[in-house]
């Protein structure tokens, strides 16, 4: 691949410009926005000067509802080899164009697993689709030089190629994409009328579950408007686990021992389950989660501290699998969460306190 043409230059579509034009694409931007496409160049993603001829790959970065327009004007303009798009969703798009009497033999539905709570061109990173699933849905009319840029492209952006239906992934991105940003920001508006005094206590419980709350809305409603039916059907579940839930939690409000031992049997059926369900989510390296241990370790916020931190567990010969800090309320401090493996916690929480760490049982 030697030249691409990246049409929308929001995050995805600026982020892969910048990770092609970093490796040698001559990459050219283009957007309905010409500022925006102009931002994106600044940035280094490349040109928004239009090509002299037809480019190898063409990228479209727009919003769902738009794919499948804009992926019919380009490949009826003939301005690439191969044509690409990024969006979320990929059985509508194809079905529009395959109504639209398009030659798809040059087109491959596309989605990189990877985002941020930011968007435009300026929250672009050329690292963002780093180590990332990058989903690839080709079909029997697929050609084959069609799919081997493809492959070019998500190797260039350090992605990792995953193939699938195009309906099976529309499917698999209502359960563990959108049904969560949903989900993410109806807990979040329970906060909205909630009183101060309990706002202050929120924790790293409610933050977590909150942080996708902060998307953009308008993002989010281009998204699942492409995608209801699939998010529907999961939210459906979702509400008759939530109906079952609050009938077993009324239940142990009652009078009555037999019905106060259903109500926890409930509870706890749903409780085993989310264990069950999150031990499936893939952990390091895309292996099984792995038990770790915690060693907890209050640390400042000043400069320095993290990296202060990170180095001595270094020099102990301990390697941080996952880190997770909780900020305190109002102070400046917060505990930094260390996941090792098990037998490293003794070496470790013995090391950290012999540096000065106030290691936290």
């Amino acid at each position: 691949m030697r030249t691409a043409l990246v049409i929308g230059t929001g995050l995805i579509g600026t982020s892969a410009a910048l990770a092609l034009a970093g490796r040698g694409v001559r990459v050219h931007l283009v957007d309905h926005d010409p500022a925006q496409a102009r931002t994106a160049a600044a940035r280094g993603a490349g040109t928004d000067q239009a090509p002299e001829g037809r480019v190898d790959l063409a990228v479209v970065a727009v919003p769902p509802a738009h794919v499948a327009d804009t992926l019919a004007e380009a490949i009826r303009g003939g301005i690439a080899r191969a044509y690409l798009d990024v969006a979320s969703v990929k059985g509508g798009p194809r079905r529009e164009l395959e109504a639209m009497g398009c030659d798809l033999t040059g087109y491959l539905g596309t989605h990189p697993m990877a985002g941020r709570e930011r968007s435009g061109p300026m929250a672009a990173t050329a690292d963002l689709f780093e180590g990332r699933p990058w989903v690839l849905t080709p079909t029997r009319e697929t050609d084959t030089e069609v799919l081997n840029l493809a492959l070019e492209l998500v190797a260039l952006c350090r992605a990792v190629p995953v193939v699938m239906d195009a309906d099976a992934h529309d499917r698999a991105v209502a359960l563990v994409s959108h049904t969560p940003q949903l989900v993410s920001s109806l807990v979040a508006a329970r906060l909205q009328d909630a009183d101060e005094t309990a706002v202050r206590l929120c924790g790293q419980g409610i933050r977590d579950v909150t942080r996708i709350a902060a998307s953009d809305p308008r993002m989010w409603i281009d998204i699942l408007s492409a995608n209801p039916g699939p998010v529907a059907d999961v939210l459906a579940g979702i509400a008759a686990d939530l109906d079952e839930t609050v009938t077993a939690l009324r239940a142990l409000e009652s009078s009555d021992e037999e019905q106060r031992l259903g109500g926890a049997a409930g509870i706890e059926d749903v409780l085993r389950r989310g264990n069950t369900g999150r031990s499936r989510v893939p952990g390091k390296h895309g292996a099984a989660p792995a038990a770790y241990e915690t060693v907890t370790v209050l640390i400042g916020d000043q400069p320095g501290e993290l990296a202060r931190i990170f180095a001595d567990a270094g020099r102990a010969g301990v390697n941080i699998e996952d880190v997770r800090i909780e900020h305190a309320t109002g102070q400046q401090a917060g505990l930094i969460q260390l996941m090792v493996e098990p037998t490293a916690v003794t070496g470790l929480t013995a090391a950290l306190r012999d540096r000065g760490w106030a290691v936290r049982q």
